[in-house]
């Protein structure tokens, strides 16, 4: 599928995959996570805490869920929420209506790639599930570097293999042969819930990652397994 994607040609097929699945994004992931998946952004949120004063920047938003988190973590901050999936976009903007929060929250279009904002404009950048997306790792996280106040958190929340003795045949299993079948059942979208795990295969260890994120230039990199390992949040200082 997208192995043999790359650029432009990548990125456009990401952006159709998650419009088309918008409307059930929300209710998959709670299915695929037995609802761990709050959790984990809430611990990703509250990564943020000790960056400098300034707005906060939530890339890949997709139906808002982590700049949420980031808005009740920051009570005094402004929280862009930005996605290039202009479908997750709406799915956000109605979500959104009449939570407290979300009157801190700006939705808007954007490109990971080529963020349009000015250098050193926020105080933390987070994603979730954003990376292995990316048509350009490297370049991802340079912008997310680039436009990260000096002291800033970059927080990174990923899927990633799981290694436990064990466990890993039986996840392997689950996400490969499961995870689609519902997909097509509840999401009516066998091919995106057969990427996700093809994505997964395919994308760095949190060690390379690791790497990747010094390379760009962030300090201090650390990263923690949660969900019996099964997803990993990376934080690295600007």
């Amino acid at each position: 599928m997208t192995e043999t994607l790359h650029g432009t040609e990548k990125a456009r097929f990401v952006s159709a995959m998650f419009s088309r699945i918008a409307r059930r994004y929300d209710l998959m992931n709670g299915l695929m996570t037995l609802g761990m998946h709050h959790a984990w952004r809430r611990f990703a949120a509250r990564q943020t805490i000790a960056s400098p004063e300034g707005p906060a920047l939530d890339l890949a938003t997709g139906t808002g869920d982590l700049a949420l988190d980031l808005a009740e973590v920051h009570p005094h901050r402004v929280v862009v929420a930005a996605d290039f999936a202009l479908g997750m976009l709406a799915v956000a903007r109605e979500k959104m209506r009449g939570i407290e929060e979300a009157r801190r929250v700006r939705l808007m279009a954007a490109d990971a790639l080529a963020l349009p904002f000015e250098t050193r404009t926020f105080a933390c950048v987070t994603s979730a599930f954003l990376l292995r997306n990316l048509a350009d790792l490297e370049q991802g996280l340079r912008e997310m570097k680039r436009v990260s106040r000096p002291g800033g958190r970059v927080v990174a929340l990923e899927i990633t293999q799981m290694r436990a003795p064990g466990f890993a045949p039986l996840f392997r299993l689950y996400f490969h042969h499961v995870v689609p079948w519902v997909g097509q059942l509840v999401g009516g979208d066998r091919e995106a819930y057969t990427y996700l795990p093809q994505s997964v295969d395919r994308f760095v260890t949190p060690t390379e990652l690791s790497a990747v994120m010094e390379k760009v230039g962030l300090r201090g990199v650390r990263y923690r397994r949660l969900g019996l390992g099964t997803v990993t949040v990376h934080v690295g200082i600007a």
